[in-house]
């Protein structure tokens, strides 16, 4: 299988949230209480019931005209995940296939290290079930050759799965028609991301959209310098014990020492 990518055009997104409640549907995900907030947006953000959303929000664009923005917010599965680097029990990973990010709910130890590593403030912990949920991109589904379950609901073309290639020749392109303000995104960071965007402005008017996303530095030492070292330590330990056993052979109990405890339980 080749590298996928999923595209999200929002020159051609209603915001009718198809993507959003097939969302729910696919993953058995129950409704969220939310209050109202004077905005069409809903819920106000990412929660443990709610993989993905559409962002709703007014601008103004420097000819004084008064637009809508729309935005799919979700798992962006970036190529060099800090959440799989941070995580301590295996249970973000990488598709071997697809190289998108899953997460085994059963390996979650709800530590947080991920919620505190990612750039795109992603992922969110439930206390009652203490994990952690994300997007895992339908992995159920693309690895069984369909399209991740928003892509299939969205009626307008908004979205689109397919090879990294012709993805991001695609987005390129749609780039290029929309004219000069028009931008991409995500295809240029921690490694390339597998969910990207065609932007018809600049990324900067885009509420909440992380501006220079980044793997913390924090991160990028324990991966580089001290995860190897750790290892390397654990490693000394065990081929120092082997070493020992080898030429000392199992440590033997001291004969005195026996025969203290035989006369003293005597």
């Amino acid at each position: 299988m080749a590298e996928k990518i999923k595209l999200y055009d929002d020159s051609k997104c209603t915001a009718c949230r198809g993507c959003q409640l097939a969302c729910k549907q696919w993953n058995g995900l129950k409704a969220g209480q939310t209050a109202n907030t004077g905005t069409y947006q809903n819920p106000p953000s990412l929660q443990p019931n709610t993989y993905m959303m559409i962002h709703f929000q007014d601008y103004v664009d420097p000819q004084g005209e008064l637009k809508w923005l729309f935005r799919k917010e979700a798992c962006m599965h970036c190529t060099d995940a800090a959440c799989v680097t941070v995580c301590p029990s295996g249970a973000l990973y990488y598709n071997k296939e697809f190289k998108t990010v899953g997460l085994n709910h059963e390996k979650c130890i709800g530590c947080k290290e991920c919620v505190a590593a990612c750039p795109f403030e992603v992922p969110r912990y439930d206390a009652k079930t203490d994990k952690v949920y994300k997007c895992d991109m339908c992995e159920s589904r693309i690895t069984n050759g369909l399209e991740p379950a928003c892509v299939k609901a969205c009626p307008t073309g908004a979205l689109k799965w397919g090879d990294k290639e012709a993805i991001l020749g695609a987005a390129a392109k749609r780039k290029g028609d929309l004219g000069t303000l028009a931008s991409t995104y995500g295809d240029k960071f921690v490694g390339g991301t597998h969910f990207m965007y065609v932007l018809k402005e600049n990324p900067a008017v885009y509420a909440g959209l992380a501006k220079d996303p980044k793997v913390p530095f924090s991160v990028t030492v324990w991966k580089s310098w001290l995860k190897p070292l750790s290892l390397l330590a654990a490693a000394g330990v065990v081929g120092g014990s082997l070493l020992h056993y080898v030429l000392h052979g199992p440590k033997r109990p001291d004969p005195e020492t026996n025969d203290e405890k035989t006369e003293g339980g005597k």
